[in-house]
């Protein structure tokens, strides 16, 4: 299975994942790469941009509405 049907399979399941998530579970480094080639094909992702505990940002993406 290629990395983007492993990322295609995430959202569709959970509806989110962010670049940490992408390398624990599925040693992925380059999410941004893959979730831009899946905008290519067609598949409506959302970025939304988050800070961690420590103020760090980073980015998490969403098939669906991202909740607010």
């Amino acid at each position: 299975m290629s990395q983007k049907d492993m990322i295609r399979n995430h959202l569709v399941d959970v509806g989110d994942i962010s670049t940490a998530e992408a390398n624990t579970v599925y040693s992925i480094t380059r999410l941004a790469a893959r979730i831009g080639e899946l905008r290519n094909e067609g598949l409506d992702i959302e970025t939304v941009m988050h800070q961690d505990r420590r103020g760090r940002s980073f980015a998490r993406y969403y098939l669906d509405a991202p909740p607010f």
